[in-house]
């Protein structure tokens, strides 16, 4: 099983193929926007009540369409790299209005997988782990960092 930033990722370019981004800037275009999915993500996991609306979100119980995390998401785009890159108003409203459709492609990617029959932070971090990432590192160290502040508190 893939990691949840390298599906994120694969999902960015696929859906993007279909868009004129110049090449100067594609690879920052789609990082950025990769990034923005997985920075609104681990934001909201930060927040009080925000590990809800991520597992919410991850299993498919809130919409991506209705979930506040991909509304966090657009803004990040656009104040991250549409604007900071300059890129025009029809070419940033075509990037932004895949952000949806991205995260609708995350539903359903958590699923239990110790076992226990709810899915629930084990469940996650392992999801975020994927098959290949190191404890520790990208998205995965985050959310655990996070997570386990919160559960101490």
């Amino acid at each position: 099983m893939a990691s949840i930033t390298d599906f994120i990722l694969k999902q960015t370019t696929s859906q993007a193929s279909g868009i004129n981004i110049p090449a100067n800037l594609k690879n920052q275009v789609l990082s950025g926007l990769s990034n923005s999915i997985i920075g609104s993500i681990t934001q909201t996991a930060s927040q009080p009540s925000g590990f809800d609306q991520v597992k919410a979100l991850l299993t498919g119980k809130t919409s991506a369409a209705a979930s506040p995390i991909t509304g966090l998401a657009t803004n990040l785009f656009t104040s991250n790299i549409v604007s900071k890159l300059g890129l025009d108003s029809k070419l940033g409203g075509a990037l932004t209005a895949l952000i949806p459709s991205i995260m609708s492609k995350l539903s359903g990617f958590i699923k239990d997988q110790d076992g226990d029959g709810d899915v629930d932070i084990n469940d996650i971090i392992l999801s975020l782990k994927g098959g290949n990432a190191k404890s520790g590192s990208g998205l995965l160290g985050a959310a655990t960092s996070i997570l386990g502040g919160l559960l101490k508190k």
